[in-house]
């Protein structure tokens, strides 16, 4: 029996935030792949390995994580003054499909650098020295981020000293912006509520903030449901009850914002919305061994995604939880103190993170013009990836 040999596709292995992706342009894919639908669904699986029934992803690119199992393509701008159209891909680990219902905001740090080396990026727009404005397209949500990234002699400068919890080494900040981040076409907050109580059979009434706003996210309270904060990823990841549960959370949660129409689609839709549990501030010790103490943060947060507890924090979820903090009365903003505030600090499982937003009322609905923060990203491997050419 004769089997197709491999083919080799032009790629760039990147780290992103507290992310890792298989980058690719458009035009280096194979030609049915180069429109959404089936072989490009197919392909994406072969590069991370998946579907894998032994969540290892051995065959493939991905790490068997939520966070290294995800696939970028740019390609040229389908927008006026933009540079670049940016278009993510969830790869789910053990099913075989590929989510593409919202961004990923750490690989965003990595879309501005790319996109420069990739020559998306007008070289009259390079500085020699200093800081190129990439701007960028995200394709999943229709919404412009903009990414500024360090530029020496001319090229894109990946190393330094800014150090990002969840990240091991230091690399070179880039600034990245979300622009009117509410998610999509929808209301910021979906119900029309800043606080919602959500039925969850199994769970009870929980108190709930569910907005759209970098990503669909589902807020709730840590103690109303057993947990105080601080837990890190094997508290959660190692107890399939707590997993369930909050699977159960999720689903219905993406019911009531409208995500879903029935509550069996919330498998087929692992990417959004996120569930997460917020606290008021504490002391514990990060999953790498560092002290967080009380003062240290102004809100505990931890998130899950895909299914597991991040072991960080999401970008896009980064950005609704600045975003909310920013509304009085959401319970990020009353588990952060209450009050007006443009950032927050919160703690994750690896550490802090510092975010801002800004949000205003207008016509008695609350939006927001942007939500800031810093990433780093570099670039691991650049080559080719290989795959057997039936995948295709």
């Amino acid at each position: 029996m004769t089997h197709a040999p491999q083919i080799k596709i032009p790629a760039t292995y990147m780290r992103g935030g507290t992310s890792k992706g298989v980058f690719f342009r458009l035009q280096d894919l194979p030609e049915p792949c180069q429109t959404p639908g089936e072989a490009r669904d197919k392909l994406l699986l072969r590069v991370i390995g998946s579907p894998d029934p032994y969540q290892k992803q051995i065959d493939g690119m991905g790490g068997a994580t939520s966070s290294t199992s995800k696939t970028v393509i740019l390609a040229e701008p389908t927008r006026p003054d933009h540079d670049v159209d940016y278009l993510f891909g969830q790869v789910s680990i053990d099913r075989p499909f590929v989510d593409w219902s919202g961004n990923c905001g750490n690989l965003t740090a990595a879309v501005g650098a790319f996109a420069i080396n990739s020559g998306f990026v007008a070289k009259d727009r390079i500085p020699e020295n200093g800081i190129c404005t990439v701007r960028i397209w995200q394709a999943n949500i229709k919404k412009t981020i903009v990414a500024r990234v360090p530029i020496t002699n001319g090229e894109v400068q990946e190393t330094g000293d800014f150090e990002l919890d969840g990240v091991t080494f230091p690399a070179a900040e880039v600034q990245v912006e979300f622009m009117d981040p509410a998610d999509g076409e929808g209301a910021m907050f979906p119900t029309g509520n800043l606080v919602d109580d959500l039925e969850v059979p199994g769970v009870g009434t929980l108190e709930a903030t569910m907005i759209n706003a970098g990503i669909p996210t589902i807020f709730v309270n840590a103690e109303d449901i057993g947990y105080k904060g601080t837990e890190l990823q094997d508290d959660i990841n190692s107890d399939p009850k707590a997993l369930a549960m909050f699977e159960t959370i999720r689903a219905h949660g993406a019911a009531k914002m409208g995500l879903i129409q029935n509550i069996k689609e919330a498998a087929n839709r692992q990417h959004t919305p996120k569930v997460a549990f917020v606290a008021k501030p504490s002391d514990y010790v990060s999953s790498s061994g560092k002290q967080i103490g009380e003062g240290d943060v102004d809100v505990l947060v931890r998130a899950l995604s895909m299914g597991k507890l991040h072991h960080a924090m999401m970008g896009t979820a980064a950005v609704a939880i600045a975003t909310a903090a920013a509304i009085p009365g959401t319970l990020v903003n009353e588990a952060a103190g209450g009050g007006d505030r443009t950032s927050v600090t919160f703690g994750h499982p690896s550490g802090t993170l510092q975010v801002g937003a800004e949000a205003s009322l207008v016509n008695n609905q609350w939006t927001a013009t942007k939500a800031i923060m810093s990433r780093s990203a570099r670039v691991l491997m650049e080559g080719w990836v290989k795959v057997p050419g039936d995948s295709v």
